[in-house]
C-alpha cells in the first residue's frame, strides 16, 4: 500500500531563548499543503520572506546549521528538522519572529512533544521517497570523517565518534526502525561542547543563550571557574567533576554525545528535500560533512527526478485533457504536439506532457520515407507547448499567449519513431520580468531522448 504525506492537525507555538542569538523568539508551526515540504518564515521581516529547508539555502555551517535567502536567515535549523523528519510530517510550514528556534532543553524532545500536541494527519497525496540505489560517500581524511549511504529498503544510520577525551572515549549508536525508535531513543539527545571550546565559541559571536540547561559541557582541560560563572551565568558554584561533565551534569543515555550526533545528522539531512531510504554510515560526523553529504544526495536526488517522474506515466490520472489544452494554447492541426498533462506541481513550477506519436503525422511523409524520424526541431516545440501550459496556469487565455523565443544546450540522444510516447518535462528555472526559463527533457521508455532549456514570453492577445 502507498504511504501518504501528512502535515500537522492544528497550528502549535513554543517559546523560548536561541542559543547563540540569546534572544526570545516563538516558533510556530502551522499546517501546510501536499508537496510543501518544510519552510520557515521570518514573520518579524517585511513581507514575512519564506526560505524552504533545502541545500541549495544553506549560507552557514558554524555549530550549527544556518539557512537563508537575501537578508533572511534562519540559524540552528537543525533540531527542529530532526523533529519533523523523526515524526515523518512531509509538510509544516514553520513561522519564526526572530532569527534563530528557541533551544529549549538543547533536544529535539520539547519540538517533538509540540508536534504530537497538534496531531499529525495524513494527506492524499502519495510520499516520495529517494531510494539509494548506488553508493553515496562523503570523506574528510583531515578530520577523519566518512559518511557512506547504501542501497537499503528502510532508513538506518549507524554513527561513531571519537573525540580522543576520556570523558567520552569512543562511542557509537544507531537508528535502526524511526518509528519506533525516534521519540524514545534519539529526540530527547542533547547538544554538548568541549569546556575549551567555550571562551571560543564566544569570541565568534556564538552561544550567548548556552547555560548548562540547554547544553552538556565535557571537561576536557581545567579553567578558570569564575570565568565560567561569568560566561555562562551560573550563580551556583561550578563543579569540576571526576565524571568529565561540568557540574556533573547526568547523561539521558550513556552515549548521549553519539546520539546527538546522530539527531544532528537526521536533521541536516532533511534538507536533501525528501525522505530516505538507504543505510547511512557516518564517522566522526559534524554539521559541515552533513552538509556535504547531503549536498551531494541531493544532486543525485535531482538527477533522478526526471527519470522517476517519467515512470508508469500510462497510470496516471489526466489532469489537463486535449479539451482544456485547445482551450489555452492557440495551436492546432498539424502543430498541436501535446496531448495532455499528467502531472502539474505548481508548487515546484514543474509539468509533465504525453505527445503519443502515430504513423499518422503529416512529417512522416517527408521525414523520412521509409525510415520515419520525429524531427528535432518538433521535439523541441512540443516541449515548448508543454511548458506554455504552464505559463498559463494564472493567466486567462482570451487575453495571453506564450511566445516560444530562443533555444540553448539543445542535445538530441535517440530518436523518436512512430509508436513511441514522449514524455516531457518542463521546469521554470528562471524568471526575468516577462521573460521565462525552462529546463525541458523528453523521454521515450525511461531513456532521455532530447534536452533543451528553451525561453519563452508571455504576450498580450491580439
Amino acid at each position: 500500500m502507498t504511504e501518504k504525506q501528512h502535515t500537522i492537525k492544528e497550528t502549535v507555538s513554543l517559546t523560548g531563548i536561541g542559543i547563540h542569538t540569546g534572544e526570545n523568539t516563538t516558533i510556530t508551526f502551522k499546517p501546510a499543503p501536499e508537496n510543501y515540504g518544510y519552510r520557515f518564515i521570518r514573520t518579524d521581516l517585511e513581507d514575512a520572506p519564506e526560505i524552504p529547508a533545502l541545500v541549495e539555502n544553506v549560507i552557514d555551517l558554524s555549530r550549527g546549521t544556518t539557512i537563508g535567502i537575501d537578508n533572511a536567515r534562519v540559524l540552528t535549523v537543525e533540531h527542529v528538522l530532526a523533529a519533523l523528519a523523526g515524526l515523518q510530517i512531509d509538510n509544516c510550514r514553520i513561522e519564526l519572529d526572530g532569527n534563530e528556534p528557541p533551544v529549549i532543553d538543547g533536544s529535539s524532545m520539547p519540538y517533538v512533544e509540540t508536534l504530537l500536541q497538534a496531531g499529525i494527519i495524513e494527506q492524499d497525496a502519495p510520499r516520495e521517497y529517494f531510494e539509494i540505489d548506488e553508493t553515496v560517500r562523503y570523506t574528510n581524511e583531515d578530520k577523519g570523517v566518512d559518511i557512506v549511504a547504501l542501497p537499503n529498503d528502510d532508513f538506518r544510520v549507524t554513527v561513531m565518534v571519537d573525540y580522543h577525551n576520556p570523558a567520552l572515549g569512543s562511542q557509537h549508536t544507531g537508528l535502526f526502525d524511526l518509528e519506533k525508535e525516534f521519540i524514545k531513543e534519539f529526540a530527547p539527545a542533547r547538544t554538548f561542547c568541549f569546556l575549551t571550546e567555550v571562551k571560543e565559541l564566544l569570541d565568534q559571536g556564538l552561544i550567548k543563550g548556552g547555560s548548562l540547561d540547554n547544553a552538556i559541557v565535557i571537561i576536557d582541560k581545567d579553567i578558570d571557574t569564575q570565568f565560567l560563572k561569568n560566561v555562562l551565568n551560573i550563580q551556583d558554584e561550578i563543579v569540576m567533576s571526576d565524571s568529565g561533565i561540568l557540574n556533573n551534569t547526568q547523561l539521558r543515555y550513556k552515549n548521549e554525545p553519539a546520539r546527538h550526533k546522530l539527531l544532528d545528522l537526521i536533521g541536516d539531512l532533511a534538507l536533501v528535500g525528501v525522505p530516505l531510504k538507504a543505510q547511512i554510515l557516518a564517522a566522526r560526523p559534524g554539521h559541515a560533512s552533513n552538509y556535504e553529504f547531503a549536498k551531494k544526495i541531493r544532486e543525485q536526488y535531482k538527477k533522478s527526478k526526471p527519470i522517476r517522474r517519467i515512470k508508469n506515466v500510462e497510470n496516471k490520472q489526466i489532469l489537463i485533457d486535449i479539451n482544456k489544452i485547445m482551450s489555452v494554447l492557440p495551436h492546432r492541426y498539424p502543430i498541436l504536439l501535446v496531448d495532455k498533462i499528467v502531472e502539474l506541481d505548481e508548487a515546484n513550477n514543474i509539468i509533465v506532457g504525453i505527445k503519443n506519436v502515430t504513423i499518422n503525422e503529416p512529417f512522416f511523409q517527408g521525414h523520412f520515407p521509409g525510415n520515419p524520424v520525429m524531427p528535432g526541431v518538433l521535439i523541441l516545440e512540443a516541449m515548448a507547448q508543454t511548458s506554455g501550459l504552464l505559463l498559463m496556469q494564472n493567466f486567462e487565455p482570451d487575453t495571453k499567449v506564450p511566445l516560444f523565443m530562443s533555444i540553448d544546450k539543445a542535445k538530441f540522444r535517440k530518436p523518436v519513431l512512430p509508436g513511441d510516447q514522449l514524455v516531457m518535462e518542463l521546469t521554470l528555472i528562471n524568471k526575468r520580468f516577462n521573460t521565462f526559463t525552462f529546463a525541458g527533457k523528453s523521454f521515450v521508455r525511461g531513456e532521455l531522448v532530447a534536452e533543451a532549456e528553451l525561453k519563452a514570453a508571455l504576450i498580450d492577445k491580439q
